[in-house]
């Protein structure tokens, strides 16, 4: 007889772990991201922007100020896995993707970004891909909350990249890791028709390849 075994059980010691990880990476950042923390403590609104596949050095670089985020995860089993840790971690979680639910939880989102003055963080080529293509989502979020959006990179000097359709990276504990912040990207107030969100894309997509070295 099988005996299945719910992973959510796990979620306290994946978030002990997590903290743990976080704290031994050396963090060389490049940018101003007090900017970012001071002006939302003031009321200023902003959309973090970063590729899919590097959320897991993006939360660990977030870890002590996670309490001031909101994050779209996905419906998906995986999904409630990882929305527990963040929620944990003091993490605002909403649920949704490009394919279910994307709508809703970009709204619900832009609510939260208001009414409790968090960041938002958004993963701009996800779920799916393709890899470093921004989607829709972080514009339309921005334009509805009235933030700017925020492009972050991180390079850490000691990883393990998996083969899989975003990379996905994998900071080793007790690494160095280059963090980009980007300056600030105020979105347009035209109506988002396809041309614009299109050109925005674009405009997202060129300030995130510039954006720090290998």
């Amino acid at each position: 007889m099988k005996i299945r075994i719910d992973p959510l059980i796990f979620t306290p010691v994946v978030t002990r772990l997590l903290r743990w990880w976080s704290k031994t990476i050396r963090f060389e950042v490049h940018g101003d991201w007090k900017r970012v923390i001071e002006g939302n403590a003031a009321g200023d609104s902003f959309v973090v922007a970063l590729w899919h596949g590097e959320l897991f050095p993006v939360i660990n670089f977030g870890v002590d100020w996670a309490n001031q985020f909101v994050i779209v995860v996905s419906q998906s089993k995986d999904g409630e896995f990882i929305a527990q840790v963040l929620e944990k971690l003091g993490t605002k979680t909403v649920r949704g993707s490009s394919s279910r639910g994307g709508l809703k939880a970009l709204l619900q989102s832009a609510r939260i970004m208001k009414k409790e003055n968090r960041i938002a963080v958004f993963t701009i080529d996800g779920p799916r891909g393709p890899r470093h293509k921004a989607k829709d989502g972080a514009i339309f979020m921005a334009q509805r909350a009235g933030a700017k959006v925020v492009p972050i990179r991180m390079f850490p000097r000691t990883r393990k990249v998996f083969d899989s359709w975003d990379k996905f990276v994998l900071p080793m504990p007790f690494t160095k890791c280059r963090a980009y912040i980007g300056e600030p990207m105020k979105v347009t107030e035209e109506k988002l028709e396809k041309d614009v969100l299109a050109r925005e894309r674009e405009r997202l997509e060129k300030r995130m390849q510039v954006l720090g070295s290998e």
